[in-house]
C-alpha cells in the first residue's frame, strides 16, 4: 500500500457489514488434565493456512432454515449454534449430544460435505442430532479491520467429557484440516511462544482466558467455561505471534485498506517498541494507549518503518500519551525528528527477543523492516491484500525487487504487513510478488 496519491478520491469507499461466523471450542478431560481440540488448517485454505484453529465457518441459509425447523434453536444465538453443529458434522464427523459427543453416520456426513444444505434434512430425519444441552456461548467478537471484510464471530463451547469416551475423528472425507490434536491450553501456548506452531489469534485469546480463569477453578475447565460464558469478556489483545501484538489505526491509505497496522513488538511484560503508531485521531490514540496498558510491559521507543503519511503520526497528539524516544532510518529522520538512527544490521534486544533491523529501500527510501524468530515486520514491502505502489520519484522498482529477493531468502516464520492480516506463508507470498513485479517491470 502507500499513502493516497494526489487527486485520488476515497469518499466512495465504504466498509461492508461484518459477515456472521461461529467457531467451536471443544474440550475434554484428558489423562493428564483438561485438553482442547485444534485442527491444522490446510495450506490451500484462504484464511490462516498452516495454522492450528478451532472448527467453524460462516452462516448459511440452511442455518436460518434450521432455526425455523427446530424449536430448540429458537433462542439467542440459535443461528450460530445451527452453523456450528453443521460445521462440526462436516469437519469432524461429530455432534454434541447432551453431555458427550457422538459420531455422525458416515453416509449422512458425506452428504453434508457434498452439499451443506443436506445437513437439515438429515437432522430432521434424526440422522444427525440437534441437541443444544451444555452448549455455551463464550463471547461474541468482530474481527479487527484488517481487510475489506470483517467477521462477527460467536465463540461456542462444548465439553466432550472424559477422553476415553470421545469418538475417534476421521479427517479423510473433508479438506479443511490436515491434522487434529488434543492438547492442554498451557502446552499449546508454550509451543506457540517458542514459534514451533502457528495458532490463529482468536484461539490464543480464548486459551489465555481459559488459563487465567482455571487458576481460580482448580483446573476445572467446565467451570472455567461457565465463568467465561457469564462474563462474556470484551476487547482483548490481537496477538499475531508471541511478542507481536497488532493495533489497527485508521489512516488515509489506498482502498481496500483503510487502516495501518501498528505493532507492539517485544517480550510480553518486558521491553517493547511501538512500530508505526500512525494516529491522527484522539480515539485511535486512546485505543493505542489502552493496548500499551494491557501489554503490561515497558515501552522503550517509537519506531517508524518509513515516512509515508499513512505511517507517520500526529506527533503532538502521540506525545500526549507517550513520552518516548523516536527511532527511524536516516531518511525517515528527514520527516520526523529521530532520537536514534537505525542502520541495517542493528540488533534490538527487547526482553528475551532479538530483532534485527533491515533497511529495504524500493517502495520508499530508508524503508525499514524488523526480523526475529517470530517473523518479519514487513512494513510496505508486502501487503496482506491488495498491492504495493512504487511511487514515481521516491520509488525504485529495481531496488524493490532486489530487497524482496533478500527478504525471501530469510525464510521468516511469518510476515507482519502494514496493511491486512498476518501472512502465513512468507516464501510463497514474496515469490508471487517478485514474479508479478518482475514481469510488469520488464
Amino acid at each position: 500500500m502507500s499513502e493516497v496519491p494526489e487527486g485520488v478520491d476515497l469518499s466512495s469507499f465504504q466498509r461492508k457489514p461484518p459477515r456472521p461466523t461461529a467457531t467451536m471450542t471443544l474440550t475434554r478431560d484428558g489423562p493428564n488434565g483438561p485438553e482442547v481440540l485444534l485442527g491444522l488448517r490446510s495450506e490451500t485454505m484462504a484464511a490462516f493456512p498452516g495454522y492450528w484453529a478451532f472448527t467453524g465457518g460462516g452462516f448459511s441459509r440452511v442455518d436460518t432454515a434450521a432455526v425455523e425447523s427446530f424449536s430448540v434453536l429458537d433462542i439467542e444465538h440459535g443461528k450460530a449454534i445451527a452453523c456450528i453443529l453443521r460445521e462440526t458434522c462436516e469437519e469432524l464427523g461429530l455432534a454434541p449430544n447432551g453431555d458427550h459427543m457422538i459420531s455422525i453416520d458416515e453416509n449422512a456426513r458425506f452428504d453434508v460435505i457434498k452439499d451443506k444444505t443436506n445437513w437439515l434434512p438429515h437432522a430432521e430425519e434424526c440422522n444427525i442430532p440437534v441437541n443444544v444441552d451444555n452448549i455455551r456461548i463464550l463471547g461474541h467478537r468482530i474481527t479487527p479491520p484488517f481487510g475489506p471484510v470483517q467477521f462477527d464471530n460467536a465463540f461456542i463451547h462444548f465439553h466432550c467429557g472424559d477422553w476415553q469416551s470421545v469418538p475417534e475423528i476421521d479427517l479423510e472425507p473433508q479438506t479443511e484440516f490436515d491434522e487434529i490434536m488434543w492438547e492442554s491450553p498451557e502446552e499449546i501456548l508454550a509451543r506457540w511462544s517458542r514459534h514451533e506452531i502457528k495458532v490463529a489469534p482468536p484461539v490464543i485469546s480464548i486459551l489465555l482466558e481459559f488459563i487465567r480463569v482455571m487458576k481460580f477453578t482448580g483446573e476445572d475447565i467446565v467451570e472455567a467455561a461457565e465463568n467465561i460464558s457469564r462474563r462474556q469478556p470484551g476487547r482483548q489483545s490481537v496477538l499475531f505471534a508471541h511478542g507481536v501484538e497488532v493495533v489497527p489505526i485508521r489512516t488515509a491509505t489506498l482502498p481496500p485498506a483503510d487502516h495501518t497496522n501498528c505493532y507492539l513488538v517485544g517480550e510480553p511484560e518486558g521491553d517493547f517498541i511501538i512500530i508505526d503508531p500512525a494516529v491522527r485521531y484522539r480515539e485511535d490514540m486512546e485505543d493505542l494507549a489502552d493496548a500499551v496498558s494491557r501489554h503490561q510491559g515497558q515501552p522503550v521507543a517509537i519506531a517508524f518503518t518509513h515516512s509515508h503519511g499513512d505511517h507517520l503520526a500526529d506527533m503532538d497528539l502521540l506525545r500526549e500519551a507517550f513520552d518516548l524516544p523516536v527511532w527511524g532510518s536516516e531518511y525517515t529522520s528527514k520527516s520526523v525528528k529521530c532520537d536514534k538512527i537505525l542502520y541495517d544490521g542493528d540488533k534490538l534486544k527487547l526482553g528475551n527477543q532479538i530483532w534485527e533491523v533491515l533497511i529495504t529501500p524500493g517502495h520508499h527510501p530508508g524503508h525499514t523492516c524488523f526480523l526475529s524468530d517470530a517473523g518479519l515486520i514487513a512494513g510496505d514491502m508486502v501487503a496482506g491484500f491488495g498491492t504495493i505502489l512504487i511511487p514515481p520519484g521516491t520509488g525504485d522498482m529495481d531496488a524493490y525487487i532486489e530487497q524482496l529477493t533478500r527478504l525471501r531468502e530469510l525464510n521468516s516464520n511469518l510476515l507482519f504487513p502494514s496493511h491486512g492480516p498476518v501472512i502465513a506463508l512468507p516464501h510463497k507470498k514474496i515469490s508471487y510478488y517478485i514474479k508479478h513485479r518482475t514481469a510488469r517491470h520488464e
